[in-house]
């Protein structure tokens, strides 16, 4: 069987040009990296005006996303947080505070069940139920109705 497979690579060889078939001793493994640039091509803009072209990346928070910055925990008071901030910096930031907005609407559902679940046995201690109180509902329409016809001349 491998005989045969080097039979086949031996013919396909022939049809291939010079040009795309690796020397001998040739390492075929393929180098997944990035590309070198040539030393021209990398040459920064000349400055334009005394001031660089390249600009530090960056973000001036503003005093929203300075509360935001602080509730997360991140910074302790606002003098501590510098003038520009990375936007990874206020994306986790966002994110914390957010998992903390879920975690306290997780609680308040809990809490708000458990007060319904009270409510609703303190009613069936006083026999009230929303069948009785649509039936009170229910006849004082009615009582309504036949004073209103009985009113009328």
């Amino acid at each position: 069987m491998w005989a045969a497979a080097g039979r086949a690579t031996k013919m396909l060889e022939r049809n291939v040009p010079s040009v795309l078939r690796p020397a001998k001793g040739m390492d075929l493994k393929i180098k997944r990296g990035f590309c070198s640039k040539s030393q021209e091509g990398s040459k920064q803009k000349p400055e334009i005006g005394g001031h660089s072209t390249y600009k530090v990346p960056g973000h001036k928070p503003s005093d929203w996303e300075k509360k935001v910055l602080l509730w997360s925990g991140r910074f302790k008071k606002v003098d501590d947080i510098p003038e520009t901030i990375s936007f990874e910096l206020l994306d986790a930031a966002r994110n914390k505070l957010r998992v903390k907005i879920s975690y306290l609407m997780i609680a308040l559902t809990v809490l708000g069940c458990i007060v319904m679940v009270i409510e609703g046995k303190r009613a069936v201690g006083r026999h009230e139920s929303l069948t009785t109180q649509n039936m009170e509902r229910k006849a004082r329409w009615r009582e309504d109705v036949a004073h209103s016809a009985s009113a009328k001349p």
